[in-house]
């Protein structure tokens, strides 16, 4: 047995702390924000490998602790022996020395208590062997220059990506750091281009953080985030939430801290994924920014060396209060939903006349204001737009070619009061789907399957908590052929089913037999939704808690009973499902995350038409 040189212990722990050059900016950060900097700037040449400069406005070290700062596990952040009360980003004291024991490392700092007359220090750094402080020429606060990084490790250079992706994680590394601490001016260059220049947020706390948040995140998401704040013993969760239409393939937009640092934990991401699990398909991924207050003696944040995991003392406890804040955050938001839908329905718009203007003529007809056909809809007219159809021929009024089939409703003056409400007055039928109504500022289209299926969804899962879902019997029970798995699925969740007013048996190796379907059903696909079952319990399998596959099946449920695409509705009946939508949570977005409806005000729409 040896003990083990100090520079080579120090390799060692550099391999955990410095993983790439991200790494090593993001510890530098972090130290720059415990000594209570406003300002940092970051410099990373050639993705880091071959320089990486951090220079801070804060505290700053003297002499002596400049010295001492480069010691294997000295730190300023531990007052005493305990570690169940650590409020800094870093306490380990192992950054320093890890770095400088892979690469040649420079230090300038001056102390912010410096008198006047009294100099900066400087001091490096190279594989681990330190030079004595020497003076220097430095204004408040602390220059950090990492140079060469991992030449006293070639092996490790081998594992470093191309430049630009090194550099993109130390964009990840900032941007996350830089939300958790709005009130910090942040900027990132290579030598030649500066990437982020994040300057100090104004404004209280929330204030600031959406700001900030919208640096980041992009302004769609500071448009359309739902404010979140919540408390639960002791612990505070504070942030913003996206609307459940704005949503991305991957989780890369969903950020979360604890005690103002980033980190990445499983009870997290599966707590957010269970509170958008009615309004998102699961492929699909919210953007967030939570931020949780957590007594230190609740939290562990010694974990791993590299900080990015925590442990709490009660995770039931944090997931159940992120769950439900989120989850009253939807519900407050009512039926709204992302301008992000409006937007992208606005540029589709402007470019399909942008490519159709110049081909085609077009002509209004004001003949068969009402009935079925290709003419121009009255009631969209009315509302700032003209749905135009190819010139031809006309007969009787209608057009003899094959255009879309609209229907429009003549204005009454009780229709006319309805203007006020937020989704409007029914004025027409598109495409046998697509319900257009016009509001006071505008117009509002809405795919009338997608909101039927969100509306019958949520009186679904009323009744459950209620006294049950009411049934009714098939005259002829129907019988739906599948594999003998997908019948031993189904047969094995009967119960289950049963509580959602679907009571089927097994009928054979290769089949099931319906008996019976809920109620607000009525005429639905009964075969489709069996096989859709069969393959959702196939997919999710036997992982799902029973909580959540039963809400997999009533969505599932709700698609199949709702009213379908191709359906002709009547006034009475578009009016109501608009009102009905009104009243009823999360009616903006189906239960697949997809929008049910488009807002279009009226500015925006004579901006198409050039009249603005």
């Amino acid at each position: 047995m040896r003990r083990l040189p100090d520079g080579l212990v120090n390799r060692i722990a550099a391999g955990e702390v410095v993983e790439r050059p991200a790494s090593a900016a993001k510890e530098l950060i972090e130290n720059a924000l415990d000594a209570g900097a406003t300002r940092i700037d970051v410099v990373m040449r050639d993705g880091g490998r071959t320089a990486i400069t951090v220079t801070d406005n804060g505290m700053g070290m003297s002499r002596e602790e400049l010295e001492v700062a480069v010691e294997r596990h000295a730190t300023s952040k531990l007052k005493g022996e305990d570690l169940t009360h650590i409020t800094s980003l870093g306490f380990r004291g192992e950054a320093l020395p890890s770095i400088g024991a892979v690469s040649r490392m420079t230090i300038t700092t001056r102390a912010a208590s410096a008198g006047p007359e009294e100099s900066a220090w400087s001091l490096s750094v190279e594989g681990g062997r330190i030079t004595p402080p020497e003076p220097a020429a430095l204004g408040r606060g602390t220059r950090i220059e990492v140079r060469d990084l991992f030449y006293a490790t070639p092996a490790r250079l081998k594992f470093l990506k191309a430049p630009r992706t090194e550099y993109s994680h130390a964009v990840d590394v900032i941007e996350r750091l830089a939300m958790a601490h709005p009130h910090v001016a942040f900027t990132l260059g290579d030598g030649n281009r500066t990437t982020i220049r994040l300057n100090e947020a104004e404004g209280d706390l929330f204030q600031a953080r959406l700001a900030r948040l919208g640096a980041v995140m992009g302004r769609d998401f500071e448009d359309n985030a739902l404010p979140i704040e919540a408390e639960r013993e002791g612990i505070l969760l504070s942030g913003y939430a996206g609307l459940p239409t704005i949503n991305k393939r991957t989780t890369s937009h969903q950020f979360l801290f604890v005690n103002g640092r980033p980190v990445r934990d499983k009870l997290l991401y599966g707590a957010v994924r269970g509170a958008y699990m009615d309004f998102i398909s699961h492929d699909r991924h919210p953007l967030l920014a939570l931020f949780l207050e957590v007594p230190p003696e609740m939290v562990d944040v010694n974990v791993h060396p590299a900080k990015t995991e925590v442990r709490f003392r009660e995770p039931g406890l944090v997931r159940g209060l992120i769950v439900g804040a989120l989850k009253h955050a939807l519900v407050a938001a009512g039926h709204r939903a992302s301008t992000t839908v409006a937007n992208a329905t606005l540029g589709a718009l402007g470019r399909s006349f942008e490519n159709q203007m110049p081909q085609t003529s077009y002509a209004w007809q004001p003949q068969n204001r009402s009935g079925y056909g290709s003419t121009v809809s009255r009631g969209m007219a009315e509302a700032g737009m003209a749905y135009q159809a190819p010139i031809g021929q006309p007969s009787g009024g209608m057009w003899q070619d094959e255009a879309p089939q609209a229907r429009s409703e003549v204005p009454t003056p009780e229709s006319a009061a309805l203007e006020a409400h937020p989704l409007g007055a029914a004025r027409a039928q598109l495409h046998e789907n697509y319900i257009v109504a016009q509001t006071s500022e505008g117009m509002v289209i809405v795919d009338q399957h997608a909101a039927h299926e969100r509306l019958v969804y949520e009186r679904m899962k009323k009744a459950l908590e209620a006294d049950g879902i009411k049934r009714q019997m098939l005259l002829i029970p129907e019988v739906v052929e599948l594999d003998e798995a997908s019948v031993e699925r189904l047969a094995a969740r009967i119960g289950e089913f049963a509580e959602l007013g679907l009571v089927l048996e097994a009928f054979g190796a290769g089949a099931v037999v319906v008996r019976e379907v809920p109620a607000m059903m009525g005429e639905a696909d009964v075969a489709g939704l069996v096989r859709d079952l069969a393959e959702e319990l196939s997919e999710f399998g036997e992982a799902m808690a029973l909580k959540d596959r039963l809400a997999h099946i009533c969505g599932t449920i709700a698609c199949h009973g709702s009213v379908r695409s191709g359906r002709r509705l009547t006034v009475e009946e578009m009016n109501a499902l608009l009102r009905e939508m009104e009243v009823t949570p999360h009616s903006g977005q189906c239960n697949h995350g997809r929008p049910t409806y488009v807002a279009l005000g009226l500015n925006d729409i004579e901006k198409l038409f050039g009249r603005r």
